[in-house]
């Protein structure tokens, strides 16, 4: 495997941690204030990789280390 699949799925992998990590928060006990600071912080977490891996992919591309399949 390449550095760039395993990067994309490292990332992929601690989307769906914090996503977990949102989820376990919320349903400790959700009238504590701070589970749902630890609520909006592995959420706000989870929105940034995403957007961090989105821009990634799309500079991966421009720069050509990486190339879409085709549709057949």
């Amino acid at each position: 495997m390449d550095l760039t699949r395993i990067f994309i799925i490292a990332v992929l992998i601690g989307i769906v941690a914090s996503l977990g990590s949102a989820l376990f928060s919320l349903s400790r006990s959700p009238t504590n204030p701070d589970h749902g600071r630890r609520m909006v912080r592995a959420l706000t977490l989870r929105v940034g990789l995403s957007v961090g891996l989105f821009l990634l992919l799309l500079l991966a591309w421009r720069l050509g280390l990486i190339e879409p399949h085709q549709i057949q």
